[in-house]
């Protein structure tokens, strides 16, 4: 079997719990990684798990010229910098394979098209990682359910839910660095799957076309006192001067082109879920039959007592974001493959290798970012975007929401 040799940019959460998952994809090693901070724990974690010999290289042009493909798994503000350093590496002889890029591609539709162009200019294949997508449990219920569609035709609505107490790391609550709040760190996702959801067996995952949105964000929790003054002893960030959305929710409505028939996804998202740890919940409704997906029924289940508890140095051992370290905890054997981030660095590498686009390309990617973009739109002008709009389409292009702009406080604080 051929083997693909992956490098990393970046050594934070997403590229570690991305390495965990990289241990149970055949033909594929971390060769290489590239980051400001933690790349030599990685490189050593990954070389004692049997993922190769990961080496720390000093730039981004070194990691190139070592690997068949690499993955910007760096922070949101840094994308547009470390593509335009993979295709100056790639003009000067880097042999890549392939690009991939952690959701969103994006902080604004600019900003996404632009990461688009760069891969064209040198022919480079892309991944567009968008782990939720690529759930067996997703995939395995909508094949299931494919006679059921063909017969009674496919689902018309689909909601997803994804929700934690928070993100990790500062720049994550920064809407000036992360390019907004929940909506834009999660809603991605939800849009994303749930346009999956709804698309008719055999059909190309953009195959539906958008007609409108309509969405809402809200500040419910991290705006209170007592929460921005341990968001600011916490992670440095002030919520009483650049506040994000805690809260976002919407309806994404879609035109079948085909039969004209209108179906409709409906996302909610938060950073106030404080229950077991991160939560997602998916489910479709078509005519005569459904399906449902909670990340939170696991079949396993730990109990702690009081007693027992300072033994736990680490909640999240138990489920990513979870927030109590006692009591009967929720515990998944294998959050990689539960998300689908297995699936879709095995979908990549196999594309690469096949020299060709992965499932969900940048493309792709450009398109839930403009969705994304449009949300904000929609909350802030509080009323239904015209998606069939060219002008609304021309005005999104050069958009940037107020919430990202720092101005969070004039739409979320009134």
């Amino acid at each position: 079997m051929e083997t693909l040799k992956l490098g990393f940019i970046g050594a934070g959460f997403v590229a570690n719990f991305h390495a965990t998952a990289l241990k149970q994809v055949r033909g594929a090693d971390l060769a290489g990684v590239y980051a400001l901070k933690g790349a030599e724990e990685l490189a050593k974690s990954a070389t004692a798990s049997g993922l190769g010999d990961c080496k720390v290289y000093p730039n981004v042009a070194e990691l190139c010229k070592n690997c068949d493909a690499v993955a910007v798994l760096a922070p949101n503000f840094a994308r547009i910098e470390l593509v335009e350093q993979i295709v100056e590496a790639v003009k000067a002889g880097a042999a890549l394979k392939g690009v991939i890029c952690e959701k969103p591609l994006g902080r604004t539709v600019a900003e996404a098209k632009r990461l688009v162009a760069f891969a064209k200019e040198v022919k480079l294949p892309t991944a567009y990682f968008e782990n939720q997508i690529h759930m067996k449990a997703v995939k395995n219920a909508l094949a299931q359910l494919a006679p059921q569609q063909r017969v009674m035709g496919p689902i018309a609505l689909a909601r997803s839910a994804e929700e934690h107490a928070g993100p990790h790391e500062p720049w994550f609550w920064d809407p000036t660095q992360q390019g907004g709040g929940v909506l834009s760190d999660m809603g991605c996702h939800s849009i994303a799957v749930s346009w999956f959801v709804l698309t008719p067996i055999g059909k190309p995952v953009t195959f539906l076309k958008p007609v409108s949105i309509n969405a809402e964000t809200s500040l419910l929790k991290w705006g209170r006192p007592k929460y921005r003054k341990e968001l600011l002893d916490r992670m440095g960030v002030d919520y009483g001067k650049t506040p994000a959305e805690d809260f976002c929710t919407g309806i994404v409505t879609f035109r079948n082109p085909d039969t004209g028939q209108l179906v409709k996804a409906q996302f909610t998202n938060s950073w106030m879920y404080d229950k077991q740890g991160l939560r997602l919940l998916m489910d479709g409704l078509g005519p005569g039959y459904a399906f449902e997906v909670n990340s939170l029924k696991s079949p396993l289940e730990v109990f702690i007592a009081d007693v027992a508890a300072e033994a736990v140095a680490d909640a999240e051992t138990a489920l990513e974001k979870a927030t109590a370290s006692r009591g009967l905890l929720a515990v998944q054997p294998n959050e990689p493959d539960l998300y689908g981030y297995v699936d879709e660095l095995e979908d990549a590498r196999g594309a690469f290798l096949a020299g060709k686009d992965a499932f969900l390309n940048w493309e792709y990617g450009l398109e839930i970012t403009r969705l994304v973009q449009a949300g904000y739109l929609s909350a802030e002008r509080q009323k239904s975007i015209d998606l069939a709009d060219p002008a609304v389409q021309q005005e999104l292009d050069s958009y940037t929401s107020l919430i990202a702009q720092g101005k969070g406080a004039e739409i979320l604080c009134k």
